[in-house]
């Protein structure tokens, strides 16, 4: 069975939120196991260059997390639909990969020396999602893609 590990950074607030991501960890129990690993996060700066420290910070909290094929959820990476995802996860599964782990940056995003640490960057897109709500659109991407590749009908 596959594990999946998503890092973000911060705790959900939201019970609604809380709840949708539950509701897709419990669904998602037959397909893999799934961990989500809340890392403490830092109030943004006005200054840049502390942002630029801030982000160092952060990469030192995540980079000792980061083990399997590891992806960034990023605003440059590459953009694909969920069947295309599906079957990116797919290959990387049969190349031999068991472990993935999906990182959630901060609204600043990730340290540029971090970013060259992943195996791959996904964008959803060129829209802007709250870090709260991006974690449930993971959980239940992740939860589609496994859905299509056992060819079980899901809503689209």
């Amino acid at each position: 069975m596959l594990k999946i590990r998503i890092l973000c950074l911060g705790a959900i607030k939201e019970k609604y939120l809380r709840q949708g991501i539950d509701e897709y960890l419990k669904r998602l129990k037959p397909y893999a196991e799934v961990s989500i690993i809340e890392l403490s996060d830092t109030p943004i700066p006005v200054r840049e260059v502390d942002c630029l420290k801030m982000l160092q910070t952060e990469a030192e909290k995540i980079r000792p997390k980061l083990m399997g094929f590891k992806i960034l959820l990023d605003l440059k990476g590459e953009e694909l639909s969920s069947i295309e995802m599906a079957e990116k996860i797919d290959t990387w599964a049969i190349r031999g990969n068991s472990t993935f782990t999906f990182v959630i940056g901060s609204s600043l995003g990730v340290a540029e020396d971090l970013k060259k640490e992943f195996d791959f960057l996904w964008s959803f897109g060129p829209l802007t999602f709250p870090h709260q709500l991006m974690r449930l659109m993971l959980v239940e991407q992740i939860y589609r893609f496994f859905k299509i590749l056992a060819g079980e009908p899901y809503h689209k």
